[in-house]
């Protein structure tokens, strides 16, 4: 596959994932009635998994 393709299309997945957390989130804090939809605390807990995925995805070719 070609280089620029693969790039494209990573993102892409990576816009819409980013629009699904978005709807989530304004989702959340309308239903909350709350300013902001995320603590800080929940904001590292996801930095923090986002961190682990990138890093699962780029050990995924290493065996």
């Amino acid at each position: 596959m070609n280089k620029s393709r693969i790039i494209f299309f990573g993102a892409l997945i990576g816009a819409v994932t980013g629009l699904v957390a978005a709807m989530l989130l304004t989702k959340r804090a309308e239903k909350s009635e709350r300013e902001t939809a995320i603590t800080s605390g929940e904001g590292l807990k996801l930095g923090v998994l986002i961190f682990g995925l990138l890093r699962a995805i780029a050990s995924l070719g290493d065996d």
